[in-house]
This record gives structure tokens, C-alpha cells and sequence, in this order.
């Protein structure tokens, strides 16, 4: 799939953010809104997913303390490489902003996913919004 990654300012794409991480998260995960709009997006680096036709079908965020999060792309679009593309995006990011440290909070169920981009796990398992994580971070 041909995908295009932008990053994009909160205060004019917040709605199409929002949609995407609305859809995977609090939809689909079943994540109380409260928790999946946590009032860091003001200060995050955000990245839009966009299809070969434009449509919105991914999102991240990078937040100033290096962590990469609210990693979502919609159903129709997994396994295509849109994941990789954003989360090569988030690194990239961070590496150019000097962050001293990338890392992020895993779901359990995506942590080969992270471990191929490099990221190695740190810590024990913890619940978040009542799904099981791991922190890992990217040396």
C-alpha cells in the first residue's frame, strides 16, 4: 500500500486525529474517552497516515520527553506497513529534535511489532486503561 505520512499541528487537525484514535482506541479497545485524550496533544509532535487517495488511515504523537504514542492506524489499513511508516516518522522526530531518550508504552499484543523497529523491553508489565503494557525503548 502507497501511504504518505505528514506531521501535522494539533490545533488544525484535532478532529481528524481525534477520529482516527477515537475509532481504534475508544471503539474498537474499548478505552474510556477520558483516558485516550490525556491533554498532552497541545505539546506533541503529531503525524497524520494518509492513503494514496488521501484519506486519513493512521496517527502518532511524540511527545517532547521522547515518547512515542497513541500509535493507531483503522482496520482496513494493519499489516501494510502505514505502523512502520509512522513509527519511522515518530523516531526520525525525535532523533532530530535530540531527545536523550525514545521510548513508549507498548500494548502486549504489538510488541514484536516494536521489537523489529528496534525497541527492547524494559520493565515489567503493567495494566494502562485495562490493557496489558510494556514500557520499551529504542537504545
Amino acid at each position: 500500500m502507497q501511504a504518505r505520512i505528514e506531521s501535522v499541528p494539533w490545533a488544525s487537525h484535532r478532529e481528524r486525529l481525534t477520529a482516527i484514535r477515537s475509532a481504534v482506541f475508544v471503539v474498537e479497545q474499548g478505552v474510556p474517552e477520558h483516558l485516550e485524550l490525556d491533554g498532552e496533544d497541545e505539546s506533541a509532535r503529531h503525524f497524520l497516515a494518509l492513503s494514496a487517495a488521501g484519506e486519513d488511515i493512521g496517527c502518532a504523537r511524540l511527545l517532547p520527553s521522547g515518547q512515542i504514542g497513541r500509535m493507531a492506524v483503522l482496520p482496513a489499513h494493519r499489516r501494510c506497513g502505514v505502523g512502520a511508516l509512522l513509527l519511522q516518522a515518530a523516531i526520525a522526530a525525535a532523533e532530530a529534535a535530540g531527545c536523550l531518550r525514545c521510548f513508549l508504552h507498548a500494548q502486549i499484543n504489538a510488541e514484536a511489532f516494536y521489537r523489529r523497529a528496534g525497541f527492547i523491553p524494559q520493565g515489567e508489565t503493567f495494566m494502562d486503561a485495562g490493557i496489558e503494557h510494556i514500557e520499551m525503548e529504542r537504545p
